[in-house]
């Protein structure tokens, strides 16, 4: 199969830009085809430009996309399965746990994400809650800790506490607390804390459907629902950490054929978030598509 440059040298070579998407986009279903065939089991594509677009809210899972995925599960073999290719920042968890329950319930939990690149965040979780997860040595997926625009809701709720804990035994210190708990605005505390049950519970709900082992899934907990152990909300988990954690990943380059389809659907995908005001594309292997597009420059600051 072609690499990247391969495809984006054949299309940039066609000299009209028009002409260069549509022969993208033509490839791309060829392969999202070549790919279903291959496995035998239904495909469907879940691509963000976040890495392109990051402006636009589109980026992020919202409540828009289980349209996009009715309009793709129209017309499926669902006794087949499902392949889910996942490449997204993440986004509300709540638009999250309908995707989740929708997908499970229409293919009866036989489900596998296959991640080319990144399934961050609430992206991650939708990996999680499948049967399996298919990931090449460039994947990675992201934790699932809650955010409030951008903030990390158990960091805020660990440092309030650590100000009750500092202060009680030192009520010197209340005036250096006060400057730094003074900032947080009325409720935001709670937002946290709630966000941060939600997230517990929503990760509850999915281990309790999987098969993983007691001890896989408390490491699931740990590693991508806790940011102690994270550090960071753009944390990097690596297919090594995933299969420690205990995880049932697949890699992606034990079939060479599968791996050359999965990355040339991603290439493809990639040069339309570069060359198209594609922000989000939802596909599938029968030729459904849902497509969210934007003006190609990018808003005023």
């Amino acid at each position: 199969m072609p690499s990247w440059s391969t495809l984006l040298n054949e299309a940039n070579n066609l000299g009209n830009p028009q002409k260069a998407v549509e022969c993208i986009v033509g490839k791309k279903k060829y392969f999202i085809q070549k790919l279903s065939e291959r496995t035998g089991r239904n495909t469907i594509v879940y691509f963000s430009a976040f890495l392109h677009k990051d402006f636009s809210k589109d980026v992020s899972i919202n409540d828009k996309d289980i349209n996009a995925f009715m309009e793709n599960v129209h017309g499926l073999d669902k006794t087949k399965g499902l392949d889910l290719l996942l490449h997204t920042p993440g986004g509300d968890i709540a638009a999250t746990e309908q995707i989740i329950k929708y997908l499970r319930s229409i293919f009866d939990g036989d489900i596998r994400a296959i991640i080319p690149q990144m399934a961050m965040s609430a992206g991650a979780m939708v990996a999680v809650s499948c049967k399996s997860i298919m990931m090449g040595k460039q994947s990675c997926l992201g934790p699932f800790d809650p955010q409030l625009n951008g903030v990390p809701c158990q960091s805020v709720i660990r440092e309030f506490y650590k100000a009750v804990e500092d202060v009680t035994k030192n009520p010197a210190c209340m005036g250096l607390w006060q400057s730094i708990l003074g900032k947080l605005t009325p409720t935001f505390l709670t937002q946290c804390k709630q966000a941060d049950e939600l997230s517990e519970e929503l990760t509850e709900i999915i281990l309790s459907k999987s098969t993983l082992s007691s001890d896989a899934k408390n490491n699931v907990k740990t590693v991508f629902g806790k940011n102690s152990d994270s550090k960071t909300h753009s944390r990097h988990i690596s297919r090594d950490r995933c299969i420690d954690t205990g995880l049932v990943i697949e890699k992606l380059e034990d079939d060479q054929e599968i791996q050359d389809l999965v990355l040339s659907i991603h290439h493809c995908c990639m040069i339309l978030s570069e060359k198209s005001n594609v922000v989000k594309s939802v596909e599938n292997n029968i030729g459904g598509a849902y497509i969210c597009q934007m003006p190609m420059q990018k808003p005023p600051q």
